[in-house]
Parts: structure tokens; sequence; C-alpha cells
């Protein structure tokens, strides 16, 4: 299995060489990058000798999730695992949404971490067992109707109730007075919508909101 990895901090990069050298019957790192940009001049060289895309979630100024968005237009044939320390489930959604095919904490071993990325070379679709069974518990409450719109997103109640209101087409001093809150308030729960929807405005909310079903 041949694997290129993508981490913007060199330690990581020769922590992985150096811990996967012990399996090299199974595992191969065919190529690095610490960059969205040298990653795909990288790979788009080499992509007919990948079996696996390890990447971070975030890369400095770049984003390891547009990473896997452009890797999925462009390389859909190779599967994307990300390699984070955030055990945040609201980061899982956010890359299973975009297609990524694994989700693994870097405090995994060597041995876990080859079999879970020979699963992926399989066509599985894993997530590390630290946080497994959180997700698991999660949507099974989420099922049940126990959260409300948007939690799946890592809305928190209130900026669920903001965002319907947005999308409902009131404006931020029209929510203020439906709410009972300040428009400055107001304002400071849309700044966090933005930035868990990863969009930059009012109309990106709306759409994304929209597009993922928080609101019908």
């Amino acid at each position: 299995m041949n694997i290129f990895v993508v981490d913007d901090h060199q330690v990581i990069l020769d922590g992985l060489d150096s811990m996967l050298r012990h399996y090299n019957s199974r595992i191969s790192i065919v190529g690095t990058a610490k960059s969205y940009t040298g990653a795909l001049k990288s790979i788009e060289e080499l992509h007919d000798s990948i079996d696996v895309v390890l990447t971070d979630l975030r890369l400095k100024a770049d984003s390891g999730v547009d990473l896997c968005v452009e890797l999925g237009r462009r390389f859909p044939e190779i599967p994307v695992v990300f390699f984070t320390v955030y055990d945040d489930e609201q980061y899982l959604f956010q890359a299973l949404r975009v297609g990524a095919k694994g989700y693994l904490l870097k405090q995994m071993g060597g041995e876990e971490l080859v079999g879970q990325l020979e699963r992926v070379a399989g066509g599985e679709v894993v997530i590390d067992p630290a946080i497994a069974g959180r997700v698991a518990l999660f949507a099974a409450r989420l099922q049940s109707g126990e959260f409300w719109p948007g939690a799946h997103l890592g809305l928190t109640q209130r900026e669920s109730e903001v965002l319907g209101l947005v999308v409902k087409g009131l404006s931020n001093r029209a929510v203020a007075q439906k709410l009972v809150l300040g428009e400055e308030t107001v304002k400071t729960h849309l700044s966090s919508i933005y930035r868990k929807l990863d969009v930059k405005d009012r109309s990106q909310a709306v759409a994304a909101a929209l597009r993922e079903g928080v609101f019908h």
C-alpha cells in the first residue's frame, strides 16, 4: 500500500516515516507535502501510484478540508483520510461531508494506523475508535430528535434559532427582537455560525443550511 502524507509539521512527517518503516512490507510513503498547493502538484505527478492520501485537518494558512474536496474532484479514485489531533465530532462530520474515507487521531500507534489504512484501501470508511463510540451515541440521540436542527454541524441551540430566522429572511434587528437579544449578540452568533459552516457571509450560510437539510 502506497500512501501520500500531507502535514505542515516536519516533525510529524519524520515521525511517520520512522514509525512506518517497521511495516515496510505492508506500507510505503511515496511522497509528502506541507501545503495545499504542494500536495496538489505532487499528487498530480504521482496519482497512479497512490493508494491513500493521509492529511492533517489544518495546514497553516490552508485547509485539509479544501484539499479533500479538490482531490475528490480531480482524483475520486484516491481515498483521503484525515490524521489530526482534533477529536471533536464537529470536525469529523465536516470531514465525512466532503468525502473523506477516514478520520484518525495522531495518538494512534503504528500497527493500528497501518491496519486502518489497509481497511480504507480495501474500500471501507474508518473512524478512530477513540471517538467512534461518542459519534454513534450522538447519531442515535440526533435520530431520536433529542437535538436541535444543526446540532450535527456543531451549532448550539441558540445558533440554530438564529440561523433558522436568517433562513426565513429576517434581518439582524428582526432576529434580535424575535429572540429578545441585542443586535451585537446576534452578530456574534452569526460569526460563530459562519465559522462552523465554513462560509463567509449570510447568503452562503443560508445556502449551506438548506443544502445540509438543517431547515426545510
